[in-house]
């Protein structure tokens, strides 16, 4: 990676970041509404003191001869307090009391960004204390809620506070390092994006700097530290602590996140054993929740409240009875529910991998993953993934099998896996995973993609590769075949393809390659 190359990166980061924050300001819209809403903003006093900006949305006509369930609600990152007005007063209305805060670190808050660490959770915990101190809450009915940042911090909260009885995490993680830093390869543009939003609206720790420059260096000599920096805050580290709280968990994410991708939730969810709900629909880093904190009407926020008043006021509204896991493919219109994420892809297609195959690195192929945000939003909006000619993908840098032509619709569902045999020229290197959609005229719709990366191999001695794509839900026509394509470059990853590198894929034998798509049951 040359400076050159880093320089754009940085270049694109900034007007990325630049144009995040413009679209935060929409975050301010509520406040209009704050007068009639009847809203206090307070200061609360977190972990160690810090000085915390909160609001607070009581139901109408709260004269403290009656307890109320309480909902705690973290800002996303970089975004004010603010951000959930709309909502607050929607729940209020519903006979919640509503608290939402400023995360330590960002806009009015005290203290700097501990990216949901210790601190944070804590100031959880301080909120709450405060909220049952200072409000007519119920101690006894405690939810909290958030969205992408205020999501985690809200997992992480319930499986460190009992009194937490159940959450809503819309668009947030599990595995911080399975988000950021997949197949041992760094998600360059969203990391970039999330620090540089990080350094306009807040304030970094320490920490935080020095794990994002040994991230963007490529610091191998610091891996197990950022490793365990990662899952020191991740919901996934505590899931038996969480299990043991018994708080009723719902998630929701878009199939297109290109922060915190579907399958460390899918994984996280089947390893829950308490009340559970698992959502994804169509769309990037959450925009499926974006119009619900303007007070439109929202499937995700609809869901949310109806899991409150089941699972906090006792209201019998049959969403205990539902299909637990509900999807809605990227192609359809319809929601699917199925008993668990098991059950998604109930069959599997197996695409054979055969010969050997050798490409050379460096050079980007044309096929990607796309532009984060941009990409997915344009998949949720009007059905267009990111593109490209498979036919006429160079074949040095890129290797390409196909599928048969199918006779009929093709409904993938749920993690495609890919297994081969790869000799690389040098010690470390990068390679990116894309399937395809590929119509009568060989355009090629991405289905899915994920990156690999290797160090400390061989050269010239051949070894094994099993990687995961990202979880989707997408339809594949009659008439059109699936795709496997391999290359070396993608924007939205740093790779790490040593100068004049070649990789070879082969399938022996022995152990045959293949491509291993899941296909909901006809």
């Amino acid at each position: 990676m040359g400076q050159h190359r880093h320089a754009l990166r940085t270049s694109a980061v900034g007007a990325v970041s630049a144009a995040l924050i413009a679209g935060t300001a929409l975050g301010l819209a509520p406040t209009a509404q704050a007068a009639s809403a009847g809203v206090r903003f307070v200061d609360i006093a977190g972990d160690g003191g810090t000085a915390l900006k909160a609001n607070v949305v009581t139901p109408a006509g709260a004269d403290g001869s009656r307890r109320y369930p309480l909902l705690v609600m973290p800002t996303s990152w970089g975004l004010p307090q603010v951000e959930y007005l709309a909502q607050a007063q929607k729940l209020a209305d519903s006979g919640y009391v509503v608290l939402t805060y400023n995360v330590r670190g960002f806009w009015q808050s005290g203290g700097e960004i501990e990216v949901a660490g210790p601190p944070d959770v804590a100031d959880a915990s301080k909120v709450i204390d405060w909220a049952l101190a200072n409000t007519p809450a119920d101690a006894r009915k405690v939810g909290m809620a958030g969205v992408s940042y205020g999501a985690g911090i809200s997992l992480l909260a319930a499986a460190h506070d009992k009194r937490i009885k159940a959450v809503s995490a819309m668009s947030g993680w599990a595995d911080l390092i399975d988000s950021i830093y997949s197949g041992r390869t760094q998600h360059s543009q969203a990391t970039a994006l999330l620090g540089g939003v990080g350094y306009l609206t807040g304030r970094p720790s320490a920490e935080l700097q020095q794990t994002l420059k040994d991230f963007f260096a490529s610091n191998l000599s610091k891996e197990q530290e950022m490793i365990a920096w990662g899952k020191k805050r991740s919901p996934e580290t505590y899931v038996d602590q969480l299990n043991k709280n018994g708080a009723a968990v719902f998630m929701a994410n878009g199939w297109g996140d290109t922060i915190f991708q579907p399958n460390q939730y899918a994984r996280f969810y089947e390893e829950l054993t308490g009340p559970k709900r698992l959502e994804f629909r169509p769309g990037d880093h959450a925009t499926a929740e974006l119009t619900g904190l303007f007070g439109l009407p929202n499937d995700v926020w609809t869901d949310t409240g109806r899991w409150f008043d089941h699972y906090l006021r006792g209201v019998d509204n049959g969403i205990d009875r539902e299909q637990p896991v509900q999807l809605k493919p990227r192609t359809t219109g319809a929601y699917e529910g199925y008993p668990d994420w098991k059950s998604v892809g109930a069959t599997r297609k197996k695409i054979a991998l055969a010969g050997t195959t050798t490409i050379h690195t460096n050079v980007d192929s044309g096929a990607d993953g796309g532009i984060i945000f941009l990409s997915s939003i344009l998949d949720q909006v009007a059905q267009v993934p990111p593109m490209a000619s498979i036919p006429l993908l160079p074949r040095r840098w890129a290797a390409v099998w196909q599928s048969e032509k199918y006779a009929s619709v093709q409904q993938v569902r749920g993690t495609t896996t890919l297994h081969t045999t790869l000799t690389p020229t040098k010690e470390s290197g990068t390679l990116i995973a894309y399937l395809y959609d590929v119509g009568p005229l060989g355009l090629g719709k991405l289905v899915s993609n994920a990156p690999y990366t290797f160090h400390g191999q061989t050269p010239g001695k051949p070894f094994g590769v099993d990687l995961e794509l990202y979880s989707t839900a997408y339809d594949v026509p009659a008439g059109h075949r699936l795709a496997l394509v391999v290359d070396t470059v993608d924007p939205l990853y740093i790779e790490h393809n040593p100068s004049g590198a070649q990789l070879t894929f082969s399938s022996p034998a022995n152990d045959p390659s293949y491509v291993s798509v899941p296909l909901r049951e006809q």
